[in-house]
């Protein structure tokens, strides 16, 4: 059944997105719809998680689009939670083609995630069905998306308990080894011998169990790992 447009103008629909023309594009085709179509612009990436918050608690909306990479504010994973606590029905709408982080998405309470890829009328349909009350999501689909969240999340905590097997000099060796300095370079700057580097990078690549050097950097990357300061 459709919806009538005088239903639809009393359906708040908030956008927070960081590219331009895609936001404007939502926002044209959903006032042509009738919907009430705000924009949060999160260009400024000076703009704090509780500010942007609370400026989406003032516009009350029902329907929230949102976007994950939101440019130097960051991931908009964090702002889920919040926005689903406080009454909206958050739909994802992402360049990500992570199925495991749209499932994330979901375990923080978002309605929905897609794919900016999909054709227009898909997204459109989705606020529509929300602002009717009808289901978004099949069960199937859902249980899948938690599924390989809950699998991403078991492999990134047995990547980060072997890191935490380091020593601390041998987090510092691969702090090192991820800024890009070579052997010779480390045991420059740590006063020790080469010889003592190479084997303080053997026993990493041991405890990370990985072949290389640059397979220990991109799983301490992979996990957002950050070396200990000097």
């Amino acid at each position: 059944m459709t919806q009538p447009t005088a239903a639809r103008s009393s359906v708040r629909v908030l956008i927070i997105e960081d590219h331009e023309l895609f936001a404007e594009s939502l926002e044209l085709a959903l006032s042509l719809e009738g919907y009430d179509v705000r924009r949060l612009t999160v260009s400024d990436g000076d703009v704090s998680a509780a500010q942007l918050l609370a400026t989406v608690a003032r516009q009350r909306p029902r329907i929230v689009l949102l976007d994950l990479d939101l440019g130097r504010f960051g991931d908009g994973v964090r702002l889920i939670n919040p926005m689903a606590r406080g009454g909206a029905n958050v739909v994802v709408v992402t360049a990500s083609v992570d199925r495991a982080r749209w499932g994330e998405c979901i375990r923080n309470g978002a309605r929905k995630a897609m794919a900016k890829t999909r054709p227009l009328n898909e997204i459109l349909s989705t606020v529509r069905r929300i602002s009717q009350g009808l289901p978004v999501m099949g069960p199937e689909e859902r249980e899948e998306l938690l599924r390989l969240w809950h699998t991403q999340r078991q492999e990134q905590q047995e990547l980060r308990s072997r890191l935490e097997s380091l020593t601390v000099r041998e987090r510092e060796v691969l702090g090192h080894l991820m800024e890009g300095h070579q052997v010779r370079d480390i045991a420059r700057l740590s006063v020790v011998s080469e010889a003592t580097v190479r084997t303080q990078v053997k026993s990493i690549l041991a405890k990370l169990q990985v072949s290389s050097q640059l397979a220990a950097v991109g799983l301490a990357h992979h996990v957002d790992w950050q070396a200990p300061r000097p």
